[in-house]
């Protein structure tokens, strides 16, 4: 092999090799705080998009607030018509519960009675409360987010949160 052939050597791959787990292992946690802070933004997003859609079903079906997600969510896959069982006013992610790595569990009327449903529409109540939690805690989110009918989305970085946890920051 003669001295005017071009490449690298063993050492210099290796030391390249080095390089970039460094810089990997340096840019990794910040990657995934910043995928953690996305999520938490996007359930808060979501959260938000929840309670403006109760409000306008209160307001377009005059019986109270839904009973479920599914009530608030998109019509199957059909062309069917919007109706308060179906109100087709959040997407088909929040409707199954699930979306950018928050789980959301909605509940009507805890200790409430349902309101009668008007002529041909459903059952509504007074309240609602919505839970969002991490599907996993520490690596999809940090904070656990609570919300009611009041719109205020409260949050706790340790446990499930409450009607009793300070507002979103």
């Amino acid at each position: 092999m003669s001295r005017t052939e071009r490449g690298f050597s063993f050492v210099e791959l290796v030391l390249m090799v080095a390089i970039i787990l460094i810089v990997a292992a340096l840019a990794i946690p910040n990657l995934l705080r910043s995928r953690i802070a996305a999520n938490e933004s996007g359930a808060i997003d979501s959260l938000r998009s929840i309670n403006t859609s109760a409000r306008t079903y209160k307001l377009a079906y005059h019986n109270g607030y839904p009973a479920s997600l599914r009530a608030l969510g998109t019509a199957a896959e059909t062309d069917e018509k919007k109706s308060c069982g179906e109100a087709q006013l959040i997407d088909d992610e929040l409707t199954r519960g699930m979306k950018s790595g928050y789980i959301f569990t909605y509940q009507e009327g805890s200790g409430d009675l349902p309101n009668a449903a008007p002529s041909g529409g459903c059952a509504g109540w007074n309240n609602y409360t919505i839970n969002a939690d991490p599907v996993t805690p520490g690596t999809s989110g940090q904070r656990h987010f609570y919300t009611d009918q009041t719109g205020v989305i409260r949050s706790n970085a340790s446990a499930v949160a409450g009607r009793t946890d300070g507002p979103v920051d």
